[in-house]
């Protein structure tokens, strides 16, 4: 108001033909539209002229419009009209950290400066060639020229060059040459999580993994609408932990190393929750450098590869058992002699030739045992039951690349007898963590997640598969493998593990290979209160010193995951204990639970 009111003190203060000025041009200028118009009847003459005299004024107040923005942009700073030019392509647009559970940066943006040309505001081609090419000698000289000896308003000459080559090319004063500030991609932690944050393209848009999750999330439509550019988001907070991941990683490479595997995998997850807390698989890549990801080796077989997951499958064909009421913990099962489908013969490992009780069978982990309680049921209750356990679909979880199961086409009593003993179906690896979680969790089957879930998420999207007196008895039959079965390696102290090992032949040439192997353990602690599910696996892990010519689960990806299990867990808060109880007690425990 100050202002306005000096300027009308001024206005006041000016000669009388002054002020009068614009009402006088105003008049004019009815007057002449007037005319043009024909109106007053003038002479033809008198109107001629007036319309040509209006013409001018429209042509000269566009011309003025011109002037006007072509001085605005000259006395732009250097780079801006060309940074409105590629304003549409919302370049590099920026992307909201990821953060761990505790608030660690999985990824962030930092600034980078660009360099970019304008070619029509060059003055010697051939001179800004020769002076970029000895400040950036990797640039390809010929296409360089190429853009720089253009028509065009606006090239790009490279992307995410260094502080110090930009003050080199600052220096060199080169006309039309220019920087943009843009947003980069940053992964601190390196290999941490590389599969699981897959990756971003040049224009800090997400091509793979989480990164392009968050752009299906709405972060690429606003990049296209231009918002991306200047405005970050809200951070993306995960349900991993950096520390876990660290641990999970460094054991895994330790193992891949010590026996001589081709590659390892494995996960943490949140049995009560699905929250995934770590995930690795090796060899993987520098997030940094997501051209490593190109590797046909470097997959998160987690998610993207199926596996016939071996023996580990057989703790869902018990649970399927034991659920049914056709048996129990005290049921026997013959397993004295192979069985045979034509020219197919199922037999043992070790082989008992007896009559086992149903632990015994879980113990041992006898083939026989298994298939029988899977015939004893039927095919169709069999596949029926895998499919309520989340195996026969797809997995959907965060991350885009997901493998679907591999099912058989013909489904026949055959089949079941194999795929009781985790033979004759792939599923992918997360896939089975999700169905053993609903094994020991009290029998809820809940999706697997990479974000944090509230406690009202997990109840609305729980859904319950098995009896909790069934999941009860699992409980025990793990925990009892880890104090006298083939899972004694991950019996880690204190920490009161159940676990299962799984080794499968892998399939080469159409034939099951008895040298080539992948080895699967699956443990859970504590079982008296089910929190974490740790699963490890080696592909084609060998016999080393130590391993008395075996290279099997349990003596390769047991100790792995006992390890494991030793370093996370007072990262996740458990603390070993001195007085585990026999696992007798969880079968107790819940008889008196349900008492009471």
């Amino acid at each position: 108001m100050a202002a306005f009111r000096f300027a009308a003190s001024r206005l006041a203060a000016a000669p009388r033909w002054l002020a009068l000025l614009p009402l006088r041009l105003l008049r004019a200028l009815v007057g002449v539209v007037r005319s043009a118009a024909g109106r007053g009847r003038p002479e033809p003459h008198a109107v001629a002229r007036a319309r040509i005299l209006l013409c001018m004024i429209v042509f000269g107040c566009v011309y003025l419009t011109i002037a006007g923005r072509l001085a605005m942009f000259a006395s732009a700073p250097d780079g801006a009209l060309a940074r409105r030019g590629v304003a549409s392509d919302a370049v590099a647009s920026a992307r909201p950290d990821i953060l761990d559970r505790h608030g660690l940066v999985f990824a962030t943006d930092v600034k980078s400066s660009s360099l970019f040309g304008e070619p029509k505001r060059l003055i010697d081609v051939d001179e800004a060639v020769e002076a970029l090419s000895a400040v950036l000698p990797d640039l390809d000289v010929n296409e360089l020229r190429k853009r720089l000896d253009s028509n065009r308003g606006f090239v790009w000459l490279k992307r995410e060059i260094t502080p110090q080559q930009q003050r080199e090319i600052h220096n060199l004063g080169i006309p039309g040459i220019g920087f943009m500030t843009e947003n980069r991609r940053v992964y601190p932690g390196g290999n941490l999580g590389a599969h699981v944050l897959g990756s971003v393209n040049i224009d800090n848009q997400g091509i793979a993994g989480l990164e392009k999750w968050v752009d299906s999330r709405g972060l690429a439509d606003l990049h296209l609408a231009g918002f991306a550019s200047d405005r970050q988001q809200e951070p993306v907070d995960l349900a991993m932990d950096l520390r876990v991941q660290h641990v999970l990683r460094d054991e895994l490479f330790a193992a891949k190393e010590k026996f001589k595997a081709i590659a390892a995998a494995g996960t943490v997850v949140d049995v009560r929750t699905g929250e995934i807390v770590a995930m690795a698989s090796l060899p993987d890549f520098d997030a940094n450098d997501p051209s490593g990801a190109l590797n046909p080796k470097a997959l998160n077989r987690l998610t993207t590869g199926v596996f016939e997951m071996g023996s580990t499958f057989k703790a869902l064909t018990f649970a399927m058992a034991l659920d049914s009421g056709r048996f129990t913990i005290n049921s026997t099962l013959d397993a004295r002699g192979a069985l045979h489908f034509g020219k197919f013969k199922i037999s043992d490992y070790h082989a008992e030739n007896r009559v086992l009780t149903l632990p015994e069978v879980f113990l041992v982990s006898s083939n026989i045992g298994t298939a029988k309680m899977a015939l004893a049921l039927g095919v169709d209750a069999h596949k029926a039951f895998l499919k309520k356990m989340g195996q026969l679909d797809r997995l959907r979880t965060e991350l885009p690349e997901s493998a679907a199961p591999i099912v058989p086409k013909r489904w026949g009593d055959l089949n079941t007898a194999t795929i009781a003993f985790g033979h004759g179906l792939a599923v992918a690896p997360l896939q089975a963590v999700m169905a053993v979680n609903a094994l020991v969790n009290g029998g809820y089957l809940i999706p697997p997640t990479f974000l944090k879930r509230t406690p009202e998420e997990v109840a609305a999207l729980s859904v319950r598969v098995i009896k909790p007196e069934t999941s009860a008895k699992m409980r025990y039959l793990l925990r009892l493998n880890a104090e006298k079965g083939s899972a004694k390696k991950a019996n880690t102290p204190g920490y009161y593990v159940g676990a299962k090992t799984g080794t499968a032949e892998k399939v080469v040439n159409g034939r099951y290979s008895k040298t080539k192997l992948l080895t699967t353990f699956t443990a859970v602690f504590p079982m008296d209160d089910p929190q974490y599910l740790v699963l490890v696996m080696l592909d084609e892990p060998q016999p080393v010193e130590g391993t008395y010519g075996y290279a099997t689960a349990g003596w390769n990806a047991a100790p792995t995951t006992g390890t494991i299990i030793s370093r996370i867990g007072p990262l996740l808060g458990i603390m070993p204990r001195t007085d585990l109880p026999p696992a007798e007690s969880l079968l107790n425990d819940y008889k008196i639970a349900q008492a009471q």
